[in-house]
């Protein structure tokens, strides 16, 4: 699950607008990439789980894309 999670964390940095974001950030404030992309890790988990309990699909605009 981990491995998985760590792939598609870091897929989804380089072109998930909303998390490219969120990993810059991260990057810009000091924190190590390795940190940065567990906090990435993270994020989409709480996406996915939401996505998954209200059965609606992914909307960007909720997240400010």
């Amino acid at each position: 699950m981990r491995a998985t999670l760590y792939m598609a964390a870091l897929v989804a940095s380089r072109h998930n607008e909303v998390l490219k974001r969120f990993y810059q950030r991260l990057l810009a404030s000091g924190k190590p990439k390795k940190v940065a992309l567990v906090a990435c890790m993270r994020k989409l988990l709480v996406i996915l789980n939401a996505i998954a309990k209200s059965g609606q699909p992914w909307d960007a605009s909720l997240h400010g894309a």
